[in-house]
């Protein structure tokens, strides 16, 4: 649906080329022609009695721009049904509006131009006349360098902008085209690389073409695969026999129900990915993996946007734009307020400063009368203290005199007053100490309170260590019986553990005196050896005889080597430990 203001645009162009003398008025035959136009273009039953009737208070004179915009409302676009072609409006109004500019001697045809002025149309601000501003102008000539693969120079823009600062940073349609094609940020590039660039700008902002392109798709009934032009735009994805566009093969409608997705390689075709609707689906295959992927990138964008019920990328991002020049706009209103505010806060200031200023000049002046009144009664009071002196000289003298009389009771008065002070210190001595006691006693009876609070507490605690106890007692005596009765069955365990020792300590001996005989004998029988050795080692030479060794470290017992193998002693240290662990089990 294309809103009212894209519709108005245009035709402003075309009324304004209308005006030839730049009053602002046009003529009815003029207006007429062009309604008739416009009904036609827009595809509206009309009558051609409508303008005169709605004007026939003027027959002859000519119509403002405000008298006839009543007329285009009520007439006109009040009845559009939306089934019209809204380039062939452009068209109409350019057609029009050209003729006054028709000195394209730049690095631009007619129909750049043509394109230029849609794009201006569709970036201006929504107020007349129309005005591009230099946010817009940016935007649009980085895509146009970016569209024909040159850098972005900042560096000559700051200087432009600094330029325009002059005409309140925006311009008309005519000075646009005029920058583009005198090639003020192209310039060295060739014209039909300028000329693609302005189509791919137009294709994108007015045509709402985001994505277009050679690519292999599957054919519905033959299944075959064949070459086709692919254009994609917000809603449709359309293939055409070549990029010509003169014959169109078919279309996809989206919806928010439509997906896209790729396919793994078949039938000898790479790069493949499916493009599903409620109408159809459609198999294709890109160049490559990257062109595949920006394929199915941009359309599930354009699927997401339709699911979410928003409009193209690049008008919402103007929408943006503008939104964001509002808010900086009022931003800079406020802050102009407040710099006025300050500004009169500051004149204020200035005000009360001066006042202030006044205030002291007064004040010095009055300072200065003040002080020179100040040195006459200085002087005056001078005066009166030297005759004050010499006054007070004569009634010292007689003071003297009787001084010398008086001074015999002051030494009276002087010692009655030290005796006074004496007493007076004993006074406050006395005084003192009975503060002091006063404040001891005060300490004390606070520290028997307090040691009678802790005895009551202590009381209570004694109360109730005595009942725990007396339950522990209880507990005690229970516990104390059972103990009783397990002491009673150690006891008897240990007896019979003693009588075990004893029998052990008796088998001990007994084992003991076997030792000392088998020693004896072994003594024995090795001096007996030792003499043979003797006698054999005279007769026949040095013999070393060669005795079985011992096989391991001998075992040592409390009373000598042991006469056991180590199982038995194993055996022996498993019964023995088992009987300290358990002395019931052997009672």
């Amino acid at each position: 649906m294309v809103h009212r203001d894209e519709i108005l645009k245009p035709i402003w162009h075309a009324f304004a080329a209308l005006d030839l003398d730049r009053t602002g008025k046009v003529s009815k035959s003029q207006l007429k022609v062009l309604s008739q136009n416009l009904y036609t273009v827009l595809r509206i039953p009309h009558k051609t009695s409508e303008l005169e009737e709605h004007f026939k208070d003027d027959d002859e004179g000519p119509v403002s721009t405000q008298g006839y915009m009543p007329y285009l409302n009520m007439f006109i676009l009040d009845k559009i049904q939306g089934d019209f072609d809204i380039m062939e409006l452009n068209r109409m109004c350019w057609t029009l509006c050209s003729r006054k500019k028709s000195n394209f001697n730049m690095l631009i045809t007619d129909t750049d131009a043509f394109k230029i002025w849609c794009i201006f149309n569709f970036l201006s601000e929504d107020h007349y006349p129309l005005i591009i501003v230099i946010e817009e102008i940016e935007y649009f000539m980085r895509k146009l360098v970016d569209a024909v693969g040159s850098d972005w120079n900042e560096g000559r823009f700051v200087d432009y902008k600094a330029k325009l600062s002059a005409k309140n940073h925006c311009l008309i349609v005519w000075q646009l085209i005029e920058l583009v094609g005198n090639g003020y940020f192209t310039k060295g590039m060739e014209r039909q690389t300028l000329s693609m660039g302005i189509n791919e700008v137009y294709q994108e902002l007015i045509l709402n073409i985001l994505k277009q392109g050679y690519m292999v798709k599957k054919g519905h009934k033959r299944k075959n695969w064949t070459e086709r032009w692919f254009e994609l735009t917000p809603e449709v994805i359309s293939y055409y026999e070549s990029e010509d566009l003169l014959e169109k093969k078919g279309y996809v409608s989206l919806d928010r129900h439509s997906s896209v997705e790729s396919l793994p390689e078949k039938e000898g075709k790479k790069n493949l990915f499916i493009i599903k609707t409620q109408e159809k689906s459609l198999e294709i295959s890109a160049p490559d993996k990257k062109k595949r992927q920006e394929w199915i990138q941009v359309i599930q964008d354009c699927i997401n946007r339709l699911r979410r019920g928003m409009s193209a990328p690049h008008r919402e991002a103007r929408q943006r734009r503008r939104e964001l020049r509002s808010r900086l706009q009022a931003e800079q209103k406020q802050m102009e307020g407040r710099m006025k505010e300050l500004q009169l806060a500051n004149e204020n200031k200035q005000v009360q400063l001066e006042a202030m200023r006044k205030n002291l000049e007064e004040a010095a002046a009055r300072a200065v009368m003040e002080e020179q009144r100040r040195i006459r009664t200085q002087a005056d009071l001078q005066n009166r203290y030297r005759m004050d002196l010499e006054r007070e000289k004569m009634v010292r003298m007689q003071m003297e005199e009787q001084v010398a009389q008086k001074s015999s009771e002051l030494e009276q008065y002087l010692q009655r007053t030290q005796e006074l002070e004496d007493m007076y210190r004993r006074l406050e001595e006395a005084l003192e100490e009975e503060r002091q006691s006063r404040q001891d006693e005060e300490a004390l009876r606070k520290l028997q309170a307090r040691l009678l609070e802790d005895e009551v507490s202590k009381r209570a605690e004694l109360e109730q260590i005595h009942l725990q106890q007396q339950s522990a007692m209880s507990q005690t005596q229970l516990e104390k019986a059972e103990l009783e009765k397990q002491r009673l069955e150690q006891e008897r365990a240990l007896q019979a553990a003693m009588d075990q020792l004893e029998n052990l300590e008796l088998q001990r001996q007994g084992a003991l005196q076997q030792y000392e005989a088998v020693t004896k004998k072994l003594e024995q029988a090795t001096s007996r050896t030792k003499s043979w050795k003797d006698k054999v080692a005279q007769h026949e030479g040095l013999i070393r005889l060669i005795q079985p060794g011992s096989k391991g470290p001998q075992k040592m017992t409390n009373w000598g080597a042991a006469a056991v193998t180590d199982k038995e002693l194993e055996v022996r240290e498993r019964f023995w430990q088992e009987k300290k662990n358990n002395p019931n089990n052997f009672v």
